[in-house]
């Protein structure tokens, strides 16, 4: 604080006695904030394991790749599809 002017000390030591919001609105506030990043880390961190799981399914569709046609190469794409099936309804259109 040795930056500041006394009177900013003082200031800042005393504020200006005047209520912004109630105790209240300022909870009620909170709370809202509170709710709106918990939404965005869950939409955050679906997102991350959607392009995780995007990312093994392709790793696996390159391993089929490599395979000759058969039962075993069928068998790989049918594992990647499950990969990115796993759960349906966050499988991105």
């Amino acid at each position: 604080m040795a930056d500041m002017s006394d009177f900013q000390k003082q200031f800042l030591a005393k504020g200006v006695g005047n209520q912004l919001f109630t105790q209240k609105e300022f909870d009620d506030a909170l709370s809202e904030a509170k709710a709106e990043i918990m939404a965005m880390a869950i939409e955050a961190s679906r997102t991350a394991v959607m392009m995780e799981r995007e990312y093994c399914a392709k790793l696996v569709d390159k391993m089929a790749d490599e395979e000759e046609e058969g039962e075993l190469c069928t068998a790989i794409r049918n594992v990647a599809e499950a990969i990115r099936n796993r759960i349906p309804s966050q499988r991105q259109q």
